[in-house]
């Protein structure tokens, strides 16, 4: 049969790669520790799982609508004035089979062969692939430890061409787990939007990111922008990846447009999940603020851990779950450094093959998602593994005494 050039074209996603790598050794009986993926450990809030039982009594589960529960959108546009002191009007808010369906959805609204699209490097592939399938020319702009492994102002101006149509920004990151300077995004913005480009910036998350000195809460780009696109997720802060349920938040004259592709493309989220309303109670968000305050935890431990190995983290991540390290210092690249980690530690991350090209021969993401117990086995095994490999070179570079 005929393949498609798009699907030919789409390149693998080297974090789930290296999960069916890790399985496959498990299922040998190999204990391997998984710090390849974005996955809290803790699962959904408990009163959402409660929800879900009660809703599991013989009820019909029926479509909703393609643009979601009504309920739901009111409880996440409350969610933003609770949090952020943004006012939002539920119709502007897409529930969608998780963030992958939002960001789908958009790039086949926005996007025209041809059109360019900015995106930084690193940042998550998926991004990418969206939109190249779609025919968008994906102007993947470097970045370094300088600017956070952000854009800034200063970069999307000079590489902006007469055929950019719109960016793409995620903060924090994945795979930094940096976030923007608040300010360079209220530049970035204001040009994009004077020459009349559309901005989706990616706050998958911003609720799990750091507050600031003073112990301000992150802002949302909605506070200075309220025409930007927002793309959202239950995944991340709620725990709740397999219940594939994110959302959007778009300008009121994009929702028909996102209605009707959302009724052919997918029809509605799942229904389970959108009834499982609980996430949003004041019991359920203050499980979510202790796990972020966990996940800072984690992070110390993880960084105190690499630092004591000699694996430099060129920025301190601020939010999200992931720590980028460099591995020069090994003379591996990061492909044979996980391979390595994996076959030898039994520890799963990720080469930053898969964030793109800037330093995707240096860098490694790992995911401080797990449990405070796994990460501190992982340390030990990676430390393990660094005093071994240090051995082995040093004995590799001693003179032949052979006659």
């Amino acid at each position: 049969m005929k393949i498609s050039q798009r699907a030919q074209a789409i390149s693998p996603f080297f974090a789930m790669e290296f999960g069916k790598k890790a399985a496959q050794m498990t299922a040998q009986g190999q204990q391997v520790i998984q710090l390849n993926l974005g996955e809290p450990d803790f699962g959904a809030p408990p009163a959402v799982i409660e929800a879900a039982k009660r809703l599991m009594d013989g009820r019909s589960l029926a479509y909703t609508s393609a643009l979601g529960l009504p309920e739901l959108r009111q409880k996440i546009a409350e969610f933003y004035q609770q949090q952020h002191g943004v006012n939002i009007h539920p119709s502007r808010i897409i529930v969608t089979a998780g963030a992958s369906a939002a960001l789908l959805l958009l790039t086949a609204a926005l996007v025209d062969h041809g059109d360019e699209v900015i995106v930084g490097d690193p940042s998550y592939p998926c991004n990418r692939q969206f939109l190249s399938s779609f025919g968008a020319k994906v102007n993947l702009v470097a970045t370094d430890a300088a600017s956070n492994y952000q854009l800034s102002s200063e970069l999307v101006k000079s590489h902006w061409t007469a055929e950019t149509t719109g960016l793409m920004i995620a903060t924090p990151s994945n795979p930094t787990g940096t976030s923007i300077d608040i300010d360079e995004l209220k530049q970035i913005c204001e040009w994009a939007r004077t020459h009349h480009a559309w901005r989706i910036i990616d706050e998958i998350y911003l609720n799990l990111a750091d507050p600031d000195a003073e112990g301000n809460v992150p802002q949302t780009v909605l506070s200075f922008d309220s025409d930007a696109i927002v793309i959202n997720s239950f995944s991340k802060y709620f725990g709740m990846t397999g219940w594939r349920l994110g959302w959007c938040v778009v300008p009121e004259k994009l929702v028909p447009i996102l209605e009707n592709m959302a009724q052919n493309y997918f029809i509605c989220p799942s229904t389970i999940a959108q009834y499982a309303l609980e996430c949003f109670t004041e019991e359920s968000l203050a499980v979510c603020e202790q796990r972020r305050l966990m996940f800072i935890e984690r992070r110390n431990l993880v960084l105190a851990g690499l630092k004591q190995m000699g694996l430099p983290v060129p920025v301190v991540p601020n939010g999200a779950f992931y720590i980028y390290f460099d591995v020069r210092g090994t003379g591996l690249t990061a492909w044979q450094f996980c391979e390595q980690v994996l076959q030898e530690a039994h520890v799963a991350l990720t080469p930053g093959k898969d964030f793109g090209v800037c330093g995707a021969e240096h860098y490694v993401r790992l995911s401080y998602a797990a449990s405070t117990e796994q990460l501190s086995q992982a340390v030990q095994r990676l430390a393990q593994f660094m005093q071994q490999f240090s051995l082995e070179q040093q004995q590799l570079k001693q003179p032949s005494t052979a006659l």
